[in-house]
């Protein structure tokens, strides 16, 4: 059977004017005008087919009417305002639900997120990891982390730091029968490919063709779908991999993976952090985006400065 529910603004009108007894008062609360007050109860009292108030001189009393519903409109309305507050608590202080990209959760958030639990352990974090990009809003993110160009239409974005990609591999393959110490030498060497910047990002026939290296196949060697896969690749020692830098940084610190020789590529996508307008002022957001930029800004200025030491050109991938 359907719910017999008169107009909602009728109800809150009624209930705030008979918690007063005061047309005026219920106006203030609500930031209505006494007349829309008036108007408002005078339609729910057609509708109910009954007067719920005595109106005089004196000022307002509850007819017997009106007494009898107001307990149960004060119940429904505090129910209602309950269940918006445990909801929108919920929303800004329980868990911080972020999505990123799987190599760049694996290889540069992850081993960062300890530095912001000491700083904010009252903030979990839970990460969805996939390549797929996902919807904010359907799906209850918070935030997404996106490698792009910034355009995400009904979405709040600030752009966290830059990339280059550039020639990297294990310390091994530097030394032994054809040790890596020049371009030239990746004729004996296998290339590792990332398979998700093909055609968006510069990949290593556009690298050979700026050094001017011919007669090597730029396609040749395995392709991984994900870029963590590729740096892994290479650790290994099982080829050469024209890497993101900012995700190949800490493996070259500590030693891991070593650039051989450059140019370094200036990446056409950028990192951003991407959130939905209404969690944009979350206190968990705001916090998580203020410590999520300043590491990215070091991390930014260490791939830079890397850069600068190899040289560097622009790609020309679209």
């Amino acid at each position: 059977m359907a719910r017999q529910i008169p107009p909602l603004n009728g109800l809150r009108a009624f209930e705030a004017a008979a918690r007063h007894l005061s047309f005026t008062e219920a106006a203030r609360e609500l930031n209505v005008t006494q007349a829309a007050i008036s108007h408002q109860i005078r339609g729910l009292e057609e509708r109910l087919g009954m007067p719920l108030f005595h109106r005089s001189h004196r000022g307002l009393t509850l007819t017997d009417a009106g007494r009898s519903y107001l307990p149960s409109l004060v119940e429904a309305f505090d129910l209602m305002d309950k269940a918006t507050r445990r909801l929108t608590q919920h929303e800004e202080e329980g868990a911080l639900r972020v999505s990123a990209l799987p190599s760049f959760a694996a290889r540069w958030l992850l081993p960062r997120l300890p530095r912001f639990r000491e700083r904010h352990p009252d903030i979990d974090i839970l990460i969805s990891a996939n390549e797929r990009l996902s919807d904010l809003e359907t799906e209850g993110i918070d935030v997404g982390l996106r490698f792009g160009r910034g355009h995400y239409p009904g979405l709040s974005s600030y752009r966290l730091m830059g990339d280059r990609r550039l020639p990297v591999c294990s310390p091994s393959l530097m030394q032994g029968a054809c040790p890596l110490r020049s371009p030239e030498d990746l004729r004996h060497h296998v290339l590792l490919h990332d398979d998700i910047a093909e055609g968006v990002e510069a990949d290593w026939k556009e690298w050979l063709q700026y050094v001017g290296l011919n007669g090597i196949d730029a396609s040749r060697g395995p392709g991984f779908s994900d870029s963590a896969m590729v740096l892994a690749a290479a650790i290994a020692g099982q080829g050469v991999a024209l890497a993101r830098a900012s995700l190949a940084i800490d493996d070259l610190a500590a030693g891991l993976l070593v650039q051989p020789f450059g140019p370094a590529v200036r990446a056409r996508y950028e990192y951003w952090f991407v959130t939905t307008r209404r969690s944009a002022d979350y206190p968990k957001v705001r916090a998580f985006r203020d410590w999520l930029s300043a590491e990215a800004a070091e991390t930014e200025a260490k791939v830079f400065a890397l850069a600068e030491e190899l040289g560097e050109f622009e790609s020309t991938a679209r």
